[in-house]
Order: structure tokens, then sequence, then C-alpha cells
């Protein structure tokens, strides 16, 4: 039925699950329109009865409960108001949701100089206030095999896209959704789009609206805004319902596959019954002190956004289970991302140490990676699994380079110079580490600069160079990701107050002024203001190392 037909005073019915996978009706009686609440939008407001409504109002998992008059379809229950001592809800019109489908299909915009690690997507003003405006129903958001401490640390953020967290039951390991058979889904039966399954899993809860052959439309609002994607999508059962002076909501278990779905827009999500999302799989192995603590195996959606989101949650609740909270501790990470028909790989690796807990900080360094290859826009770069392994300790294993020293001031080309580092750690130990670097022989009189210093200051200096450029290939991205230094080590570079040039990730220090002009005026090219003639790598074991320190030597003829 068209938004034109629908009047005030009408009766319909609306279909929704309250109970198990049975589909019930409730009552609406239509109270009026709301024209132009958005650009080309209308809501329709109605007043709910029947079944446990009156009780518990508008729930949390209700969106794209499909609502009937005399038969025809006039749209989703989508909106509600919070706090509100009576069933009003908002409808959203089919003929909005149906216009999902029509839109265009992914735009992968290029990363671009300055963006070196994009951000998550920008989330959405919360979808509960404490005031009286009409919002969308916030979605429940299923969540199993999860600390109690990383639900709380990446709730609010979570709320902040519009998803409400609650405690979930695991739909089992990896690959134990099985593919349903779609010819059984009703409208109104409950639906779980599915972002995380596994050893821990995460599943968005909401209502089935309409089936046109084998596309789906569902929830009456945005999921996530995240545009063209490919999330799978299970029917789900209703375990029960909480009612809540807030909004009240249904708590519920993920079952078969049923499809995927494929746009998540302002006003519905749609999709296709019977297709496979294509996942990644995400491995995560913790070990204590050398003795394993657990194996999670789990397959995340390929979605450049919520991916690294996700396995930032993931690695955060697997370190969190087994690292102390306070006290003394070190974590060590390791993995890498390995591609689809390309033999590199993305290496993760980072060391963090201190007093207090340093999951997120270790959660964050993993993902981060991850979200720039997979932001990076090539189509051709497909990212085939994620390994991450933790290795975590009781004892700070840290040292601070407290000095810097080499063996003479002067020195001509073609001589060694041998410089020593070292560096304290706890309880007065003390760590020496001699490196010889030969001056090249050619090497013009001048100052030469030689700098020690911790991995994340190191990457930070070449992040300054790298964020000038925009990858042009794959193989310039994934040299950017490798770019990143690792903490436990320090890293020797010899540079001088010159001019360099890069160009493709790799350095051109020095050049002769003739060609130093031509390079200026290339877009494709990045200028440092200092050239960076060699870098050694300063091993400290397995232990963090902060600090830096730079000494000079001059060239002499």
């Amino acid at each position: 039925m068209p938004l034109a037909e629908v009047r005030a005073g009408q009766h319909g019915i609306g279909r929704t699950v309250f109970e198990g996978d049975k589909i019930e009706d409730f009552q609406v009686e239509i109270l009026g329109i709301l024209a132009n609440t958005g650009p080309r939008e209308s809501i329709i407001l109605a007043r709910l009865s029947g079944g446990p409504l009156d009780h518990t109002g508008v729930m949390q998992g209700m969106s794209g409960s499909p609502v009937y008059i005399n038969g025809r379809l006039i749209g989703a229950v989508a909106l509600a108001f919070p706090y509100a001592k009576d069933p009003i809800a908002g409808i959203r019109p089919i003929e909005e949701m149906l216009r999902v489908s029509d839109m265009p299909g992914p735009v992968r915009p290029r990363l671009v100089a300055g963006t070196l690690l994009p951000a998550l997507p920008t989330p959405l003003p919360p979808s509960q206030t404490q005031d009286s405006r009409m919002t969308e129903v916030a979605t429940p958001l299923s969540l199993s095999g999860f600390s109690s401490k990383a639900v709380e640390a990446f709730s609010p953020g979570l709320r902040a896209l519009g998803l409400e967290p609650r405690q979930g039951m695991s739909t089992g390991g990896a690959g134990n959704l099985v593919m349903g058979d779609p010819s059984k889904l009703q409208p109104g039966a409950m639906i779980s789009v599915e972002l995380l399954t596994g050893d821990m899993s995460v599943g968005a809860d909401g209502t089935l609206t309409c089936i046109d052959g084998e596309k789906v439309y569902a929830f009456g609002h945005r999921f996530l805004s995240v545009g063209p994607t490919d999330l799978p999508f299970t029917r789900s059962e209703v375990i029960t319902l909480l009612a809540n002076v807030n909004t009240s909501f249904k708590i519920s278990a993920a079952k078969e596959l049923m499809g995927v779905i494929s746009q998540d827009r302002n006003t519905a999500v749609a999709g296709l019954l019977g297709r496979r999302a294509a996942t990644l799989p995400l491995e995560i192995s913790v070990t204590q002190d050398n003795a394993s603590v657990g194996k999670y195996n789990m397959q995340v959606v390929n979605d450049r956004f919520l991916a690294p989101y996700l396995t930032q949650m993931a690695v955060f609740s697997a370190l969190e289970a087994t690292e102390r909270a306070t006290g003394s501790s070190s974590v060590q990470i390791r993995g890498r991302i390995e591609f689809e028909g390309r033999p590199e790989t993305v290496d993760l690796r980072s060391f963090f140490a201190g007093e207090t807990s340093s999951a997120m900080v270790a959660a964050t360094t993993t993902a981060l990676p991850l979200s720039y290859v997979m932001q990076g826009a090539f189509d051709t770069l497909k990212v085939k699994r994620i390994v991450v392994v933790i290795e975590t300790s009781n004892a700070k294993k840290d040292l601070s380079l407290s000095q810097l020293y080499t063996s003479r001031r002067e020195a001509k080309p073609g001589e060694t110079i041998t410089l020593t580092a070292v560096f304290d750690g706890q309880n007065g130990t003390e760590v020496r580490r001699a490196l010889q670097f030969k001056i090249p022989v050619g090497t013009a009189p001048g100052t030469l600069y030689f700098t020690v210093a911790d991995g994340g200051q190191t990457s930070l200096a070449d992040l300054r160079q790298t964020a000038a450029l925009t990858p042009h290939t794959p193989d310039q991205l994934i040299a950017n990701v490798n770019r990143l230094r690792s903490g436990d080590r320090a890293y020797l570079r010899v540079w001088r107050a010159e001019p360099a040039f890069e160009a493709g990730g790799d350095e051109l220090p020095d050049p002769p002024p003739s060609v130093a002009l031509v390079l200026a005026g290339s877009q494709a090219l990045s200028q440092n203001r200092n050239s960076k003639l060699a870098e050694m790598v300063v091993d400290a074991g397995d232990m963090m190392v902060s600090g830096s320190k730079t000494v000079q030597v001059e060239v002499v003829e």
C-alpha cells in the first residue's frame, strides 16, 4: 500500500516473534503521518497493542516487523519514543524501504595523502536519548565469548553506532552455522546479522519485513550505515522478552544461515536469500609465560570498516581474559595478514610492558594495519586470513635507552665507527649493544647524525614521510604498513640534514642539485627534510625498548 493511501484511524495488524520462532500478530492503529522527517522520508505514527506490548512497549528487536492494512503491506516498525508509557511506534513506509535495492553498488574511495591510518566509521547519533524525540529503535547486539571487561570497554562505542550490547548465546565453533532452507523464512521472522562467528560471536537482531523473490528487506532503518556490504544473516529464535523502563528488548539466539545483507542504508537493510557471504578466518592464540592458555577460531565479516573493529574487540577480549588487570605485565604480539594469490604478507609485531593493563593498546595496534590494508581500495588486494599470536608475562620486561656514545668524533670515508647504546632495566639491569658503521667511500664532508630510537619513534619518523604519499599499487601499500617497527627493538638511523626524495616507497637520499631540482617538480614524489643513509636493528631481546638518543660525527677529507 503506498503512503498516499494511509489515513489516520485505519486499523491493521503487525507480525513479529515474541517467543521461539512463532510469528504472532499484534494490533496497529494509525494515528497520523509525519511528513518530511528526512530527505524524501516520512513516518507513519501508530499505536501498537496486543500480546505483551502493553507491558513491554516497543521492543528492541522489533525493528522491521511488517504492518498490514487489509492484507496490504504499509511498512515496518522502525522508531519509538524512549521512556514512553504507551507503545507508540514510527512505521517506515515500505516504498521507502524498497528503494534500497536500487541504490548503487560499492564505490571504494582510494587512500589519499595524509590518511595513512584510516579511522573506523564515524559514529551515528545515539539511538537512545532522554528527551521526547522519536528515535530509531536500537538494534540489540548479542555478544558471546567475550570477557565482561571487553563488553564494558566497547559498549560506549557500540551504543554510539545505534547498537545495544547484550550478553548472547554462542553459535559454537567457526563454521558451525550451516545454510538453512530460505523457503521457510516468512515476513515477521526474527533474523540476526552475524558479524563474527566462532569462539566469539557478534550478532545484531531485527525482524524481516518483506520477501520479494530472492530479495529481502528488514529493520526499517540503518544498521551501521556502511552502504554496500556483504554480511551473513541467520534465522533466530527468541528466548525471552525483558521489559525495561527505557526500552524493552528481545533476547534471541541465531540458528541456520539464510543469506546475505548486501545494502545497509538509511531506511532499511536489504539482501539476498540463499547466498553465502565471504568471511575472513581470524585465528588468535594466547600463551602466558610460555604456557598455552587459549586458542580462538572465528570468522569475521569481510567488510573494510567492520573487520578491523571486530578484530580489535576479539584481540582485546582474548588478551584481557589472561592478562593481569593491575601490576606488572608484558604483552608481545606476533602475527600476519595473508592475501589471496600473493606471497607477501603484512607482519603484525608489537611489544608492550607496564604497570597497568595494555590490552587496549595491543588490540588497537593490531587492528590499525588491517584497517589501512582493507581501506586501501585495491580490488586485487584481498585479505585471505588473519593470524594473531599473543604472548603475555606477569613480569615487566622493559628497557630505557640511557646513553649513546661513539668511538670517535671525526672520521674519513671508508673508516668504521663503533657506537655503543646503553639501556637501563628493572632492578639495576644494564644492557649494552655495540654497533659498527662503515662510512661509505665517497661520502661528502659534513655532519653525520646517528640516532638510536625505539620502534614507535622510528615508525613515526617514517610515517610522517609516507603519509604525504598516496599508494598507487598494492605492493606500495603493503610496504607502507610493514614499515611499522616493533616495540621490542631499537633502531639505529644514520642520516644527514639534507633533502631526500621518496618514490614508490624507496628513498632517494642526497641527490645532486641538478637531479633534486627535477625531482622537486614532481607531484608523485615526497620530499623529506632529512636524508636517511642507513638503518640497523638493535636487538634488545624480549624486552620493550623506549627512548631516543642522537650523536654526531664529522666526516672529513
